[in-house]
């Protein structure tokens, strides 16, 4: 019911709504100050009201609010039955309001009244039509009475979560001192849902989805004794709000089911495209083998095996002897992934790497793809379609195809993008969210989590780590030099925040990578060849795999299908073309061209070959090729940071050819203000002015040029071949008779980067033997460069060339001696000769040898050259 009586409608300038149950001590004091603040400056508001909502209180609360109106006309009452919540009172009261401005306070007080007069500044100063919010979180603020310290921490705790979850960017939610425009917070509050604590984030969405200003306000505060809001009640804000966002009816501004079910659907179309493209292996892991990974899909069950090996025995998980007897290999200058096989080992150690290496390629690529998405949608779009558009470039481009035949630390990226981010957050903290100025606990806490996520990438790859870092700095760079005022802004918060995150980083990855560099079997570079770079031609043709693809033009422009780094296509790259010259006007499309550009040119190596001619002329990368660090990357690779780039641009296209309002001419709002003036989303369309008719025509055109572009890139599944079953006598565990401790098996020929067939041996058997040799980065020469697998010996170069040609040589005195050296060297207990091509001439090559015939036992041909003497296999 209502006591009292108002102006009309049109004369007030302010409404005060005042939530109440059984507050019969502090109400009449607070009714008393807002109404003396009030009839201080009778003119300010031009009329104002006060009311008050009893939200069924068991006290004298409604009594002494009746007696405050009845003292003051501008007070009105109004009664609920049943105690329903903070959100059902403020919805009473805020939809009984009238002013043109609404300001919400509690019944305590907390927040002086006085200070409704920033609020009313800010507000306007923002255009009058967002909502001006007290904020105890803002550097300005001040606390006049504290809580106890445990209080305190809780409640910034809650807050810091439910920022996370729900309002990015506004740091005090739960302050009960708000101003609002009327108009605009009687909608909200007429589409909102909760009754709890979490109608002042719902609130808050829905401005910030409606692109209405939210500004965080400096105010006084003291905490009150008796205070209804207790620090576990951050924990009710947050499951009203999943609630809010999984509940049936959900409203389309904030959680809501249309925005969680188009989530969910790009992920699950994410998930459908990655089991599609290795349906292959999936249908038969026992036997299905990557046609195109070479000899890598062997190596990666290996060092998923090994590590979970390691992890399990208690040993150091950055070294194993188990490859390249007796000196080993350096784990951590190899590309383990720790990041993810450690975690991983139970289920290695439960079902084996081959399901550990066809998980790590199906969840990495979809990780990757809805990691870009989320980015994107964040930071770049308005719409989700947009951002799946862009993600899926990014994601399934070429060169990341071809990477997905061998290379899970090149197709699992998923930590990039938020790396990328977090780095933007930290340019965001100059430019003040919500007006508010660069926050020093920001930069501290986005360096430190900058850090962390760094050095995680780092036990995932360091060359996509190294590679997206000349990706962000090129990005950031241009950007920089287009928007200086945005540079000089976000410099200096930048510049602390990476130091942050290298104090936080460094520590952490000390140790292993001062292992990787100089423990037992470091090395200081790789040699890659003098065909590492990408042809120019190769950005304008169709990989091997993709739907337009051809195998033969694709090998002839690349080192191996595993290294398809470029690819995009002449499509996708006239495309991009007329896509960077329709949207030059906007910044971050310029930064986009230029990085793309950029890292085009790089890729090229340090000798451009002009196709067609005998031209060479000397690439950009002829500057890093020597450079530490640089001197290991395969210069083809940075081609890759074309993908995400050109995956953003096209999110950019799409997002304005499928919005009628940008389309046509009209001023879209901000999402939200993370896009910062990164994506500059409050420019006007291109077609301003147009007709109806003409615009809907630009746009099917625009939309099926990008279907005609990506088209010819799409990539098909991922082609497999039947693997070798492991030999009997290795998966019956005959070689335990043949090999002491200490000894090694030598397989013939041994193993290397080329035929590496002995790791699934090793992998598959649970590693009872060493080998020598094998697959792996090591050092060679007193230089100690990195090459692929371990120096040649005589022996094995011999065997090599055996198993290739065909051809038995003349073995005299000399090679036996020779062997014998060999052998003693891999301290051998027993050589091993599987079935194979040529395996006729390698038979009758190791007989001359050893002088001596092998023992046929468990389908391979075996020789006892270990001290002891074995005492028998099992027939």
């Amino acid at each position: 019911m209502g006591v009292g009586k108002s102006g009309r409608t049109g004369d007030l300038g302010l409404t005060v709504v005042v939530p109440a149950y059984n507050e019969e001590h502090r109400l009449r004091p607070t009714l008393d100050a807002v109404v003396a603040h009030l009839r201080a400056d009778q003119d300010r508001w031009g009329g104002w009201e006060l009311i008050v909502v009893d939200d069924g209180s068991t006290d004298r609360t409604a009594a002494i609010a009746a007696e405050a109106a009845a003292a003051e006309p501008r007070i009105r009452v109004l009664a609920g039955h049943g105690n329903h919540g903070k959100g059902h009172a403020l919805r009473q009261g805020v939809l009984a309001s009238r002013g043109r401005r609404v300001l919400l306070t509690d019944a305590d007080l907390a927040t002086p009244i006085a200070e409704l007069d920033r609020l009313d500044a800010q507000l306007t100063a923002d255009g009058g039509d967002g909502a001006a919010i007290g904020s105890r979180a803002h550097p300005d603020a001040r606390i006049e009475v504290r809580q106890l310290a445990l209080r305190e921490w809780l409640g910034r705790l809650g807050n810091r979560l439910i920022q996370r979850v729900a309002v990015e960017g506004i740091n005090d939610t739960q302050c009960g001192f708000k101003l609002f425009e009327g108009d605009r917070v009687r909608a909200a509050f007429a589409d909102s849902r909760l009754d709890g604590w979490g109608i002042d984030v719902e609130i808050l969405r829905f401005f910030r989805r409606s692109g209405r200003p939210v500004t965080e306000v400096p105010v006084r505060w003291s905490h009150q004794p008796g205070s209804k809001v207790r620090p576990l009640d951050y924990g009710r804000v947050l499951l009203e709000l999943v609630r809010l966002r999984l509940g049936p009816g959900a409203p389309g501004h904030g959680f809501n089911r249309p925005r969680l079910r188009a989530d969910l659907t790009v992920v699950g179309l994410f998930l459908l495209a990655s089991l599609f493209l290795y349906k292959g292996l999936w249908a038969d892991l026992d036997h299905a083998y990557l046609a195109d990974a070479g000899s890598d899909q062997n190596q990666w069950e290996w060092f998923f095996a090994v590590t979970a090996d390691n992890v399990a025995h208690l040993r150091n998980p950055l070294f194993t002897t188990y490859q390249n007897f007796p000196d080993g290999v350096n784990l951590m200058a190899n590309t383990v992934m720790l990041g993810l096989s450690v975690p991983l080992t139970p289920l290695t150690l439960t079902l084996g790497p081959v399901v550990t290496w066809a998980l790590v390629l199906t969840l990495g690529l979809t990780a990757t793809a809805c990691s870009w998405y989320w980015l994107f949608a964040r930071r770049l779009t308005r719409n989700r379609p947009a951002a799946a558009v862009g993600a899926a470039l990014a994601a399934f481009a070429p060169p990341m195809m071809s990477h997905a035949n061998a290379h899970p630390n090149f197709l699992a990226l998923f930590m990039i993008p938020l790396i990328i981010d977090r780095t933007l957050r930290l340019c965001d903290a100059g430019k003040g969210n919500g007006g508010a100025s660069a926050d020093g606990t920001k930069v501290v806490r986005d360096g430190v989590l900058l850090g962390l996520l760094a050095a995680y990438q780092v036990f995932l790859g360091e060359e996509p780590l190294l590679i997206a870092a000349m990706g962000t700095l090129l990005f950031v760079g241009a950007y920089g030099v287009v928007r200086r005022d945005v540079a000089r802004a976000a410099l200096r918060p930048l510049l602390r925040g990476v130091g942050w995150a290298l104090l936080v980083c460094l520590p952490l990855v000390a140790f292993p990578l001062g292992w990787q560099f100089f423990g037992p079997q470091s090395y200081h570079s790789v040699l890659h060849g003098d065909n590492a770079g990408n042809s120019p031609l190769a950005f304008l043709e169709f990989s091997g795999r993709a739907l337009f693809g051809d195998e033969t033009t694709a090998d002839g422009l690349a080192m191996n299908r595993t290294e398809q780094n470029a690819f995009y296509g002449w499509p996708l790259i006239s495309l991009a073309v007329g896509l960077v010259v329709w949207l030059w006007r906007l910044a971050v499309v310029r930064a986009l061209a230029f990085t793309a550009l950029a890292a085009a040119l790089l890729s090229l190596g340090p000798k451009v070959r002009i196709p067609f001619t005998d031209v060479v002329l000397p690439g950009p990368w002829r500057a890093l090729a020597h450079q530490p660090l640089f001197e290991s990357v395969i210069e083809s690779r940075v081609a890759m940071i074309c993908a995400p780039a050109l995956g953003a641009l096209l999110a950019l296209a799409v997002d304005r050819l499928v919005d009628a309002r940008a389309a046509a001419g009209e001023r879209v709002p901000e999402r939200n203000r993370d896009l910062g003036d990164l994506g500059d989303l409050g420019a006007p369309g291109d077609l301003a002015g147009r007709g109806p008719a003409w615009r809907y025509a630009h746009r099917i055109v625009g939309l099926a040029a990008v279907a005609a572009a990506l088209l010819p890139i799409v990539p098909t599944p991922l082609p497999v071949r039947d693997r070798p079953d492991v030999p009997a006598f290795i998966s019956q565990g005959m070689y335990r008779s043949y090999v002491a401790k200490g000894e090694s098996v030598v397989p013939v020929p041994l193993p290397d980067p080329g035929d590496a067939e002995v790791l699934h041996w090793q992998s598959a058997s649970g590693f009872g033997f060493s080998v020598p040799r094998g697959y792996f980065n090591g050092p060679w020469g007193e230089e100690r460069v990195g090459i692929y697998g371990a120096p040649s010996r005589y022996t094995s170069d011999l065997l090599r060339d055996v198993r290739y040609s065909g051809q038995v040589p003349e073995i005299g005195a000399q090679w036996r001696a020779q062997a014998r050296f060999d052998l003693d060297f891999w301290k051998a207990g027993a050589v091993v000769l599987a079935p194979q091509p040529n395996d006729a001439a390698l038979y009758e090559t190791l007989e001359k040898l050893l002088e001596r015939p092998g023992k046929r036992i468990g389908g391979v041909w075996v020789w006892d050259v270990g001290e002891g003497t074995p005492t028998g296999p099992a027939a």
